[in-house]
């Protein structure tokens, strides 16, 4: 057959009196009868069959192949017993025809869900809140490749609800992974972890078993809000969908050294942030895709499928976006600094009234690590308020209010800047002209001597959320009376430490939208989108989806928008030109 006839037929397949059109190119042809020839079923085919082969010059094939005819290809059986052959043969055309090769440079990873119980969300505030807590002394937020135990905070992992399968190993052991783009590095359990509990529940990595291993050994530790694992760095293959990443670099966890990872419904995690971030200084997976181009495009994006019903649980695609899980175009904003996935927020609304707290802009970190939402302590203090959360009144809140609001309001009244009204009240103390308290933001001058915060004390900080509230009452021109009123009430609804935010199921259809500003545009989230329900039926209970949080400048005010957000808003994780992507999920 010519090539002119062969670059216009279009095969079709006889099954019992049927016949099957394939749309498709004689190359894929040849794809799927090198997969049959690879799962050993050929030989069947020439003994059973009888095929005849046609000049070789006029195929790629190796060995005897199909009869071709410029109308088509015809298969005939001559025996019965060749029908399970013959399943098989369609199985590998279908799977050919219908799914991406690896060479195509896209590969899709199917995401499991799992449900989210309560224990496990409060558990994951109370562990972020002491993360945060407790950070302040090892300057968390700085560069990690620094300290002597490498720290990725924030991340506990305890209300994580997506997971995919991965393999290590030649050939490759399976591990159930979460894939987080909070943290940098790939860690299963060991083969050699023998005193903690955590391993005796998971699968484990197996050096011995494995042919293309290569010894590192350098020992490390990785930090968490909840506890930490240890354990030692090695070399080997992994596969993540169809694509095998060589001499990838990662951790054997020898010590689990929490409760969280007993209880946890997967192995290990797989991180996908930057390298700046990664323990040891370890190249990541997602590096290493790119460096040895097994992607077309160096992008990767999440679908977080939100249907409780569903059995998908979502899908992260590297090296590209499928259409089918958005809507519309992506809006694009710019990463502000590599490790974590940031960027520069705009202005966090309530209903369609401004919170004040990122007038000015916020900083925000995409995490698929956590199904929260988690801010200010005094954005969310309105949040709650606004849903009617369970929150605790707060001693200080109101003795602020009570002995200095007075004051507050005539310093606010009188001009003096938003970020001056607590030291000159005294509550906040400092030795310099820079003002670098929690919750509030301010650009100093470079000439300014650096100065560090004496008052970071439980009034500095609730001092600094009552002028944000009392000033953004003032910008909505609200009498001093109904200030006042409002902000005792803020008191009473503030994030309760141990995690509790329960709200009343019923009234979910009349609580407030909540938008976030991003790249100029408003992104929405629905009372039915933020709220998280656990149970079923009469034990079913409604809990808030935000969480407090207060980093303290220059990094913050922050705001981590965990799987609550990226569940209703598709995110493209665009490595080569530093930006992330939203889009409404489809």
């Amino acid at each position: 057959m010519s090539k002119s006839q062969r670059g216009n037929w279009e095969p079709k397949i006889e099954f019992e009196s049927e016949l099957v059109k394939a749309n498709t190119v004689w190359d894929q042809l040849v794809c799927m009868f090198e997969r049959f020839r690879s799962a050993k079923l050929y030989q069947l085919w020439d003994s059973e069959l009888g095929l005849e082969q046609p000049d070789r010059g006029s195929t790629k094939l190796r060995g005897k192949v199909l009869y071709k005819e410029p109308q088509g290809i015809i298969i005939r059986g001559r025996r019965m017993e060749l029908k399970l052959v013959w399943s098989a043969f369609c199985l590998w055309m279908l799977t050919c025809l219908l799914l991406p090769a690896s060479s195509s440079g896209v590969v899709r990873i199917g995401l499991k869900k799992r449900r989210l119980d309560l224990q496990g969300i409060n558990a994951a505030r109370m562990a972020r809140r002491e993360a945060v807590v407790g950070a302040g002394d090892r300057e968390m937020f700085n560069h990690f490749g620094h300290s002597d135990e490498d720290i990725v905070p924030l991340k506990n992992y305890m209300d994580a609800q997506y997971f995919g399968e991965i393999g290590i190993g030649s050939p490759p052991q399976n591990f159930t992974v979460i894939f987080d783009t909070g943290s940098s590095n790939l860690w299963v359990p060991s083969a050699k972890c023998y005193f903690s509990i955590a391993c005796y529940f998971h699968s484990k990595y197996q050096s011995r078993k494995s042919s293309t291993y290569s010894k590192n050994g350098k020992p490390c530790t990785i930090n968490y809000g909840s506890g930490s694992i240890s354990g030692f760095f090695s070399q080997d293959n992994v596969e993540v969908g169809d694509l095998v990443v060589t001499d990838q670099v990662f951790i054997e966890a020898t010590k689990e050294g929490s409760l969280t990872f007993v209880l946890a419904k997967f192995d290990g995690i797989l991180g996908l942030g930057f390298q700046e971030i990664s323990v040891g200084d370890a190249v990541p997976v997602w590096y290493n895709m790119v460096k040895q181009g097994l992607v077309s495009d160096e992008v990767f994006s999440f679908w977080l499928n939100r249907d409780p019903e569903a059995e998908v649980g979502g899908e992260i695609v590297f090296g590209g976006v499928d259409s089918k899980h958005y809507k519309g175009k992506h809006t694009y904003v710019p990463v502000t600094q590599k490790g974590y996935w940031q960027f520069n927020m705009g202005d966090f609304l309530i209903g369609n009234s401004s919170t004040g707290v990122c007038e000015g802009g916020c900083a925000a970190i995409v995490d698929s690590g956590t199904s929260l939402l988690a801010g200010p302590t005094s954005a969310v203090a309105e949040i709650n308020h606004a849903i009617g959360a369970e929150g605790v009144v707060s001693a200080e809140c109101k003795e602020i209010v009570s002995q200095y609001g007075d004051l507050i309001w005539d310093l606010l009244v009188s001009g003096v800047l938003p970020d001056r009204v607590c030291s000159q009240i005294g509550l906040c103390i400092f030795n310099g002209a820079q003002y670098v308290s929690t919750g509030i933001e301010t650009v100093v001058e470079e000439e300014n001597n650096r100065a560090s915060s004496v008052g970071d004390s439980a009034l500095c900080s609730v001092c600094e959320m009552t002028v944000i509230w009392v000033q953004n009452q003032l910008k909505q021109k609200a009498t001093k009376e109904k200030v006042f009123k409002y902000v005792n009430e803020l008191c009473n609804s503030l994030p309760s430490p141990m995690g509790e935010s329960m709200i009343d199921c019923e009234s979910i259809s009349s609580m407030p939208n909540i938008t976030f500003t991003i790249g100029d545009k408003p992104f929405v989230l629905t009372p039915e989108q933020y709220i998280l329900k656990t149970g079923e039926g009469i034990a079913t209970v409604c809990i808030s989806g935000f969480m407090a949080l207060d980093v303290a400048p220059p990094r913050g005010p922050l705001w981590i928008l965990g799987d609550v957000f990226m569940g209703v808003y598709h995110t493209v994780f665009d490595f080569g030109n530093l930006q992330l992507g939203f889009a409404k999920a489809a």
